[in-house]
């Protein structure tokens, strides 16, 4: 089966300390303190029951503070107005699966190979659902795998759509890592690039992702003409057929129609 490809590890070294994890295991505690209380909490009780010190449970809660995690109110302390716009987040991405599920079945039915639901996080597409084909020889990605945009269909489009400078400010923050030798690396060609397939209303992956795996993409947009995520098709690069391009853009309009906003 093929995947989705991993960004590239991070250099010996440069990863968590055991300290660094600590801390963010300290911050979970102190958060489910602050949960399951209805009312705004006191420093002194958050840290008995976190089984810190108070001076180290201060010094975390202030820097949570800071990143809009955790707010005070005087001396007491709830969360942050940042959890609110992630859990939304996170519930509308649940309605966007709710929704694409059963069009992304029914495309998978007629053409007999993987469809993914796929989202933009910052350089990457995330992949948040999928309809698996039963046949053995199948492209399968796993569910919460990433991807930098350049090399997925979906992800050129996502590119296409901002700006020529927000594409080439992308080129020049991540290096175009190439992944497979049909990856582009050269930031030029992937701004031309880009630029067509948006023209053209749909993207291919040219085993750009991974040797031997070809992919089609298309935007799924909100009333509002945002993009809230991408439909794409990803077969062994042999089976791919363009026939499938229409009906991969019925099926995104489709979504569209009655898709939540993000």
């Amino acid at each position: 089966m093929a995947k989705t490809p991993s960004p590239s590890p991070s250099p010996a070294g440069s990863g968590s300390s055991s300290g660094s994890i600590q801390v963010i295991d300290r911050l979970t505690v102190l958060l489910e303190g602050i949960a399951r209380h209805r009312d705004p909490v006191s420093l002194k009780v958050l840290a008995a029951d976190a089984g810190l010190h108070p001076s180290t449970a201060f010094r975390i809660l202030a820097a949570a503070i800071e990143n809009g995690l955790v707010a005070r109110e005087g001396s007491h302390y709830r969360l942050g107005i940042r959890l609110l716009q992630w859990g939304s987040r996170v519930a509308s991405h649940r309605d966007l699966r709710r929704e694409a599920r059963p069009l992304m079945e029914a495309l998978r039915d007629k053409i007999g190979e993987t469809v993914n639901l796929t989202v933009r996080q910052g350089d990457e597409v995330v992949y948040l659902d999928r309809a698996l084909p039963e046949r053995m020889m199948r492209v399968e990605q796993r569910i919460g795998s990433r991807a930098p945009l350049h090399v997925t269909a979906v992800g050129k489009l996502m590119l296409g759509e901002g700006s020529e400078t927000d594409c080439r400010e992308y080129a020049r923050r991540t290096g175009l890592p190439g992944y497979t030798r049909y990856s582009f690396t050269d930031e030029e060609q992937l701004v031309q690039h880009v630029s067509g397939c948006v023209r053209a209303g749909f993207a291919y992956d040219d085993e750009e992702a991974e040797t031997g795996v070809g992919c089609i993409g298309v935007l799924v947009h909100d009333d509002a003409g945002q993009i809230v995520a991408g439909l794409s098709i990803s077969a062994p690069i042999e089976r791919r057929r363009d026939e499938w391009i229409e009906l991969l853009k019925d099926t995104a309009r489709a979504l569209s129609a009655g898709s939540v906003t993000r």
